[in-house]
């Protein structure tokens, strides 16, 4: 059974939710997803073994949280050339970091992305719930198509 990673950072629950949301989208298709914080990750080794990766941060100050860009230092490491990849985030204004977690998995990872980063600002708001469903379910037709 093909399986994908989500992991996340988070600073008040809604980047996790919004991955749990995306989760449950990858296992409606049939493919397994496990997810874990970026805090949990701690040896490239633990990257191994997936066929997609989806990545995800709040936007803090602008930016993406620090355990992020930590994590994807250490996953630079893990070869994800040409795996099935998707990010996201949630934001309060601006929504950066979902963009710049996208642009660092296509053009330094070299990974094979779906069509964009999704960037809610609530996985409850504004349909997020069927929207991070439909990110899964791109992510899980990428791997199987």
């Amino acid at each position: 059974m093909a399986k994908a990673l989500v992991v996340y950072s988070t600073r008040s629950g809604q980047s996790k939710v919004i991955g749990e949301f995306i989760a449950e989208g990858i296992r409606m298709m049939g493919v397994d997803a496990v997810m874990i914080e970026t805090k949990k990750v701690g040896k490239v080794n633990e990257l191994d073994g997936y066929d997609a990766y989806i990545f995800g941060s709040a936007t803090y100050h602008g930016d993406l949280m620090n355990c992020m860009k930590t994590f994807l230092f250490l996953a630079e490491k893990a070869e994800l050339d040409g795996k099935v990849g998707g990010s996201f985030g949630s934001f309060g204004w601006s929504g950066e970091a979902p963009e710049r977690i996208y642009g660092t998995m296509k053009n330094i990872f070299k990974m094979d992305m779906v069509s964009g980063p999704l960037m809610l600002k609530s996985g409850h708001l504004g349909g997020g719930i069927g929207m991070a469903h439909d990110y899964g379910k791109e992510i899980a037709k990428k791997i199987n198509p």
